[in-house]
């Protein structure tokens, strides 16, 4: 199983290797949203600073949002989609692997990207570690609750809007603790509480969101 779960990442991650543009699409949204922020609200650096926790969580939050209306797009269009439904494999298994290797390309750069954003809003240097930890917790359950949208919009030709209006509410948690962990260490005070809750939260949706997104397609490709 191991060794099926690996071809399925290695098979996800060439076909996005073979769009470059809509893997670039997310990273650019996040460094304009935040290269523009200081532009509107003035250069002070100490109102930035204050206000950096949230506005990097809600332009992350934006970007994986933009990027998973395409995620099963592609394979419902040219048929794969059902192929995989029918398939004999366990399609919770299928659907685990391509979200992942989603995260991979466009998730975890937007992790690294990170850092050299928030120092241009003036992010103290000590705050960098639970920023990136924050995120790395963090956007694997965005991209995972996101994906359960993009499974039930995915046979919609502008499922985009719908797929916010169902996905952002699941996604408020995740902004209260991620904004909140980087709002504490700004403040010299510890995150561990909010990481640990991002964590769990991480584990929760790693193991119960593949069977949701799987129900979800199915649901969309018998109507």
């Amino acid at each position: 199983m191991s060794n099926f779960f690996t071809l399925l990442l290695a098979r996800e991650a060439r076909l996005l290797c073979r769009r470059p543009a809509e893997l670039a699409n997310p990273l650019v949204f996040f460094a304009i949203v935040i290269a523009l922020f200081p532009l509107a609200v003035g250069p002070e650096s100490q109102l930035l600073q204050t206000l950096s926790p949230g506005l990097i969580w809600v332009a992350a939050l934006l970007a994986v949002l933009l990027s998973l209306d395409g995620l099963f797009r592609s394979d419902f269009e040219d048929g794969s989609l059902e192929q995989c439904v029918l398939s004999p494999q366990p399609l919770p298994l299928l659907v685990l692997a391509k979200v992942l290797a989603h995260w991979l390309f466009s998730g975890l750069a937007l992790v690294l990207l990170a850092p050299l954003l928030a120092l241009m809003l003036g992010l103290p240097g000590r705050c960098l570690p639970v920023l990136l930890l924050s995120l790395l917790l963090g956007t694997p359950v965005l991209s995972l609750l996101g994906a359960v949208g993009a499974a039930l919009t995915v046979g919609l030709k502008r499922g985009g809007l719908l797929l916010a209006l169902l996905i952002l509410p699941l996604y408020i948690p995740v902004l209260i603790l991620g904004t909140g962990a980087l709002q504490a260490s700004l403040q010299g005070l510890p995150a561990t509480g909010q990481l640990l809750w991002l964590a769990s939260l991480a584990a929760l949706t790693a193991t119960l969101t593949p069977f949701a997104i799987a129900a979800g397609l199915k649901i969309s490709l018998a109507e």
